[in-house]
This record gives structure tokens, sequence and C-alpha cells, in this order.
């Protein structure tokens, strides 16, 4: 976000180098060149003639090596000045703001002080476990003695599967680079194992304890430092620091672009543009009100469903996350199947919109959307799509519609959507009453918006290892440019929260769990999702972080009608855009809902590759016959303008 107070400078471009920069043909003599500067041609001078010493040893480098040593103390010194001068700037900018130094941004000493007492209260449990910890290391020390004697060795500790950030060879080829890897794994595996066999607290509290643990032992991998990262040294080696020098240039653009606060780039951003080369699918829009703009898509073929399809979105994301190449494209996949394709594209709201509701988003964006696709297909019922946040929205329309005996919505599909929120992931670590409280703060001083960034963060410390210390790694560390990827593009084009839709949600959801227990009213009317008899489709996705397979469950049980429950391969984004032609990742089907998703799976039987043609087979059955395409320039609603529509296009 910018910051007018500190009138910010534009983000330094980060200037255009090969991936890994040339070195001199001497670069790779510089481990020959430390060995000559290092080992006594003569004898060993005394301690007394130290400039003696200096002089035999830089004498017996080599015209080019010492030119290297030159171009590497060079780099390094312009480094450690880029970076110095980066900080001293983000210091600067963050003076006047002194409300965000926390000593606690993660709310967890309260937690983490009942935890250590349960620890401390049991001193038996600790020296057992000290003893371990104790017995492992003497399992490396052994290890790493018979590797050094030319003997059998096993590893003690192994990366777990998955776990990139020990994928170089010297990981593991490296004798000392070895240990450390072993080392740093035995006492992060020991300190989370600590934790997570504490008992006597409740559930949320452990938990709250066992992700900050988890958080701090992933900050302190020994990759995370250059000292102790052997690819990050190699880099250093093989292009005389230059490596160093690119990667404080990318930290210095990432604090400047961050507005004094690090901005960690996941991609190339200059590669990608929103109508361009993403979000591409040829269409109209044609309906807009303050919160949202209606899409309808080309179709790509002769006859169509009778009965459109209308996708909601989460609104803390864009809407392309459906439609980003046509390769990978839902939209396109959609439209080829015969289906007429609307997409609501939700407002990236600003200040002027920080009092908008619940309510209204149900009003102005469910009602009113389903309004305007209908007016326009000339139809009294429509298909629906609720993704993530969407979907949440979407439940509580149905149960508004049932209260009201409204019949508008024949079919319902939710993608990696939740409607109980007891087992809703670590989510609930951000939603107790002091975080809500902090975040409100953070809201009233932007105006009364949550900040597109900060919502960034929030998820991407769920995943630390693979949204930031790899990219820290990569960009800082090893000097190189992030990769263009299309995902990490949309990922970073996070949109603002109004301020009193925000709270409502995570109060109401995550908090109390009122529409689970049927405690929600909405616009005077208490919602109970029993009473929806609508045929539901539900999708979940077995590795997905932000809408657990486990708490999707529950809510698909809480529905009165006749609901299908399916679970794909991958998490929350790939578990759901997984175009068949990909042939990647599998599902799992089963017609039972039994009473837990245990016994679901139980039952369940595996599909390779998506999910997609086997939900056609469901949705196709409740779209009515086929009539000629629709074509969206020629429907009772005007056209506004071309798909995507304006209201994706604006940044946060």
């Amino acid at each position: 976000m910018t910051d007018s107070a500190a009138s910010p400078r534009p983000a330094p471009a980060r200037k255009k180098r090969a991936s890994k920069p040339k070195a001199t043909p001497a670069a790779s003599s510089l481990r020959d060149a430390a060995t000559a500067a290092t080992a006594p041609a003569a004898p060993k001078p005394a301690a007394r003639e130290p400039a003696v010493a200096a002089s035999v040893s830089l004498e017996a480098l080599s015209t080019s090596q010492r030119e290297s040593l030159e171009r590497l103390s060079l780099n390094l010194a312009r480094a450690a000045m880029t970076a110095q001068g980066a900080i001293a700037e983000a210091a600067l900018r963050q003076a006047d703001r002194p409300a965000a130094l926390n000593a606690d941004p993660f709310h967890v000493a309260p937690a983490l002080t009942e935890v250590m007492g349960r620890l401390a209260a049991h001193p038996d449990r600790l020296m057992r476990a000290q003893a371990d910890l104790f017995g492992r290391y003497m399992d490396l020390w052994k290890s790493a003695a018979q590797r050094v004697h030319g003997e059998p060795s096993v590893e003690v500790a192994q990366p777990g599967k998955g776990d990139k950030r020990f994928a170089d060879p010297d990981w593991s080829q490296n004798p000392v680079f070895d240990v450390i890897k072993q080392s740093y794994l035995i006492t992060s595996d020991w300190l989370n194992e600590l934790v997570g066999g504490v008992e006597g607290v409740e559930p949320i509290t452990k938990r709250r304890v066992e992700f900050f643990t988890k958080m701090l032992t992933d900050a302190f991998s020994p990759s995370n430092f250059l000292l102790s990262n052997p690819a990050a040294l190699r880099e250093a080696m093989q292009t005389e620091g230059e490596s160093l020098l690119k990667g404080m240039e990318n930290f210095a653009a990432d604090l400047t672009r961050g507005g004094g606060q690090l901005s960690i780039s996941q991609t190339d951003f200059s590669q990608f543009k929103v109508g361009e080369n993403v979000a591409t699918a040829p269409g109209k829009v044609i309906f807009q009100n303050e919160l949202i703009q209606i899409l309808q898509f080309d179709p790509t073929t002769e006859h169509v469903c009778e009965i459109p399809l209308l996708i909601f979105p989460p609104w803390i994301n864009k809407f392309y996350i459906l439609d980003l190449r046509p390769e990978n494209s839902m939209i396109r996949w959609l439209t080829s199947q015969g289906i007429t394709v609307f997409v609501t594209s939700w407002v990236n709201p600003d200040a002027t919109l920080a009092t908008r509701t619940f309510e209204d988003y149900l009003k102005e964006g469910i009602y009113a959307a389903t309004d305007a696709v209908m007016r326009q297909a000339g139809v009294s019922q429509v298909n629906t799509v609720g993704y993530c946040i969407g979907g949440t929205l979407l439940s509580c329309a149905l149960a508004h519609m049932a209260a009201r005996g409204d019949t508008r919505i024949a079919s319902a599909t939710f993608f990696a959507a939740q409607q109980d929120f007891s087992e809703a992931g670590d989510l609930l670590l951000f939603t107790n009453e002091e975080w809500l409280q902090q975040l409100e703060g953070m809201m009233d001083a932007s105006g009364g918006v949550l900040s597109g960034q900060a919502m960034a963060d929030t998820f991407n410390a769920l995943r630390s290892n693979d949204l930031i210390w790899s990219f820290f790694v990569n960009n800082y560390l090893m000097g190189k440019e992030p990769r263009p990827f299309d995902l990490l593009f949309w990922n970073a084009d996070q949109t603002r929260m109004p301020k009193t839709l925000h709270l409502f949600y995570l109060r109401k959801f995550y908090g109390e769990n009122a529409l689970a227990k049927g405690e929600l009213v909405l616009d005077n009317v208490r919602l109970d999702l029993g009473k929806v008899k609508t045929p539901i489709y539900v999708q979940s996705s077995r590795e997905d972080h932000i809408a657990p397979y486990r708490s999707v469950y529950k809510g698909a049980k809480l529905f009165g009608g006749p609901v299908n429950f399916m679970m794909a391969g991958s998490g929350h984004i790939a578990g759901v855009i997984n175009h068949p032609d990909a042939k990647k990742y599998q599902h799992w089907t089963n017609p039972a809902l039994p009473a837990t998703v245990e016994e679901w799976m139980a039952g369940a039987v595996e599909h390779p590759g998506s999910w997609w043609p086997e939900w056609m087979t469901w949705l196709k059955a409740r779209s009515g016959g086929e009539i000629p395409a629709r074509d969206p320039a020629k429907g009772p609603l005007k056209p506004l303008e071309d798909a995507p529509g304006s209201y994706v296009k604006v940044k946060s």
C-alpha cells in the first residue's frame, strides 16, 4: 500500500539479467585462489609479521585470481550497501507508524504461557524429552563419524515428503552440510513433537502454539541463511558475488514496492496483464451495480442447455482463477460443454464501501445476479456455483430463499466452500478477539478497508515454506528473478475487504459458527440449512489447508435435500482447477453420505484425473433441454463492456 506521508518513490524496476549471471573464466578458480591464499608455500611467518604473511599470500595468486577476488569483494560491499540503504529507507517510512510495531503479532503469548506451564508441571516428561533429544544427537554423531571413516551409515533424520528446502545434492553429499541439515531436522522435529504432545489445554490454544512453533522452526531452517545454504554459497562463488548484489537489489525493490514493508515477489508481474494474457475468455459485461459486474461468456457450441450456470467466486480473490489460460480455463471448458456461463466479478472495494454489510452482498450480490441472469437468459431458474467464501454466501442465500419459498436456484455446486467452521483449519487461529481488534485498528487506519497485502500475508503464512521462504531464498540469497507463473500472479492480485463485511464474516462464521448452529440471522430471517431442499454437489480437496475436507464434509451434512459429496486430489486451487486434458491428480466418489468423512472415505472409489466430467454429468441432468446458443450481445440487457470488465482490473 502507498504511504502518502512518507512520499514513497516509485518501486525501482528490477534490472534484467540472465537468470544465472555469467561468471568470468577466473571465477571457476576461486576455490583454488582461496587455497593458494591460505596454504603456505614457505615456512609459516611469525605472528609478529602479518604484513609479510599477507604479502606472501597475495603474491601466490595469479592475476586472474586476484581480479576475481577483487570483484567478489566489490560485489559483497555493494550488496551490503544496497541492503543497508533499503533497510534505512524502510525504517524512515515506518517511523510515523509506531502502532504497527507489535511484540506479539500472532497473539500467541497467552497460549504459549499456558502450554509451557503444562510442560513445566511435568518435569518427568521434560526429562524424557531431553533424553530423547540427546539420544538422537548421539545417533547423528555416530553416523557422521562412520561416514568420515568411510563406513556405511544411515541418515538419522530425513526431510518430509514434498520438502524442497534440501533438494540440492550438497545437502546429502557434503558431510558438513549433511550434519547441519540433520541437526536442524532433529531439533525442529523434537520441538514440534514436544509441543504437540502437551495435554490438558484447549485444542485451539494448543494449535495456536503448534502453528507458531512450526513457523519459528521453518524460519530458522539453515536453507534460509547464506552461510549454511550450499546452493547460495556456490552461486555466490560462481558469480563472484554478483548473485548477492542482485539479491539485495531484489530485496530493495520489494521493500519499496511494499511501502516500507517487505512484499516478497512470487512471480514476474510484468509478464501478465488481465484481459491480454490472463482472463481472456470472450464475453460481455451485461450488468453491474456497486458490488458486482456480471459477465456472460460467448458460446462455443451451436446449442446450449436451457438453464444457465451462474458462478460466484470468492470476493477475497478475483474471478480469473477460472480463466488463467485457455488450456486450463474452466470457463472455456464449460462453454465447450454447451453451458451458458455467467460469472460474478466482485468489486475491489475502497473506503467508500467500508460500511457495506454481509446482507448487502446477499441482496446486491446473489439476488441481483440471479435476477439479471434470469432476465438475460429468459429463464425462471439458474444453476449456481459458489467457490470458497462465495460458496458460504451462496449457502446463506439458499437458506434465505428456502425460508421465503423462493425456488429460483435449480441446483448449487460448492467448490472448497464451508458452512460448518468448527474444523476450519489454521485460519481459525487468526480469528480470536485480540486478532480481530488488531484487524479493526488496521482497517480504521486505512479508511475502513483491509489491504489486499494483509490478506495475502495471512494466506502465505499458512504455507510459509512454499509461499515465503522458497522465494526469500530464490530472490535474495540466490539473486534470481521469480519465474513467470500465472497462478502466483493471480494469488498476488488480492482485493481489499470492507470493514463491516469482513468483521461480521470472521466473527459470525469463524468465531461463532452461527450458520451451522442455526443461529445466523440475515434480513430478519433465521437461516436453517436443513430447510434447503435444492440438489447440492459438494467438491472438497484432500490437501486443502483453507477449507479442509473434514470441515467441508460437516457442511455437506447440514443440507436438507440430496447432496453429492466428492473429494479431489491436491489443494484449494489445484484441486478445483484441474482441466481434464492435463490428466493430473485423481478424485474419489461415494454416493453415500455417512455420519463421518472417515466412513465416507472408507467406501469411496478412486478415479484418475479430473473430476470435471463427473460433475458435468450431474450438472447436465439438472440443466434442462437444448436450445440455440445465446449471444451475450443480443440479450435483453445491453452489454456494458467486453469481458473481463473493469472491476477485475482495479488494483489494491
